[in-house]
């Protein structure tokens, strides 16, 4: 046993917070410590104190523990991480000041007596709610020209995630409408459609020729879905058995008929089809979105596992190949 490892209880002290707090993060596994006494009390070495040191610093920065984990494990650089926080940080200040506006307002308006319906006014008059917000995504849909070629049942399918987690929300909060305000923004740029359609050409060219029908290709989406969600939790490398059964299950979503009896070739095809990485837009609508709904998190991370198991995948048939 090292001389130099501390107990909980110093630990706690040490970084200023308490035992209960520290036992939750090994109990979590974020942090778990080192070694343990002979009576089998917990014991941390100055190397687990530095990571507890950033866990509580991040969490002081109001860092979700999910973002701690990423970065943690190296999954995203600690400058991205910084970037998102602070971003998030950003939104609540708009808000905030929206919300001091609102108030301010009704202040003025109270001698009228008219204080609270005049705050009534003015927060409806500014929230999105799931009505506005399906409104919006409809005349978006007119718009774009890939998407209002789809027949309809196919637009549906292509926004399935979009609507489960973001457009049918029953109520957004104050920060939540300052996201969604900078989406729509977001949503205008011709730039932003541009790279939508680009990232998503697999879907388009699968639709001129769908192997099933919209709802079993709904079906089969929602049924990997929960399959890769099952895999994050779980904690499953991008070469694990399990990963690319999926892996393999979602890129062949994406063939048609003929491509569907030539998979090694389909899967070729499919890689050199999809971009590099997101785009600086792309990205920030996953932000967005993740604002809207933490749950959005969990969609981003899936993406990412199942680009890295095709990469790994690609890999194994042909070393020599570049990273899609």
């Amino acid at each position: 046993m090292r001389k130099d490892t501390k107990t909980i209880g110093e630990v706690a002290k040490l970084l200023g917070t308490t035992v209960k707090t520290v036992r939750y993060y090994d109990d979590i596994a974020l942090l778990k410590p080192s070694s343990h006494s002979e009576g089998g009390h917990r014991l941390y070495t100055p190397e687990d104190i530095s990571r507890l040191r950033l866990i509580t610093t991040l969490r002081y920065l109001d860092f979700g523990i999910d973002e701690i984990r990423q970065v943690m494990a190296g999954e995203i650089q600690l400058t991205t991480a910084l970037d998102w926080q602070i971003e998030a940080l950003e939104t609540q200040v708009s808000t905030l000041t929206n919300m001091i506006s609102i108030l301010r307002q009704a202040k003025e308006h109270y001698s009228a007596g008219t204080s609270l319906h005049y705050m009534n006014e003015l927060v409806d008059s500014l929230s999105m709610n799931a009505d506005k917000r399906n409104r919006f995504i409809s005349s978006k849909i007119e718009e774009i020209q890939a998407l209002g070629q789809l027949p309809a049942e196919w637009q549906d399918t292509f926004l399935y995630l979009f609507n489960k987690y973001i457009i049918n929300e029953v109520k957004v909060t104050a920060g939540q409408t300052v996201a969604w305000n900078e989406l729509q923004a977001l949503m205008n740029d011709t730039h932003y459609l541009e790279d939508l359609v680009r990232y998503e050409l697999a879907f388009f060219n699968m639709v001129r020729h769908p192997r099933v029908p919209a709802a079993a290709w709904i079906r089969t989406l929602e049924n990997i879905r929960v399959r890769v969600e099952a895999a994050l939790q779980q904690r499953l490398s991008a070469d694990s058995a399990v990963v690319q059964t999926i892996v393999e299950d979602f890129v062949m979503m994406y063939a048609n008929q003929e491509q569907f009896h030539d998979k090694a070739a389909f899967f070729q095809q499919y890689a050199q089809s999809m971009p590099h990485a997101p785009t600086e837009r792309m990205e920030r609508f996953n932000k967005l979105c993740l604002l809207l709904n933490p749950k959005w998190d969990v969609i981003v991370r899936g993406n990412a596992l199942l680009m890295q198991g095709l990469q790994w995948k690609l890999r194994q048939e042909d070393p020599h190949s570049a990273p899609c």
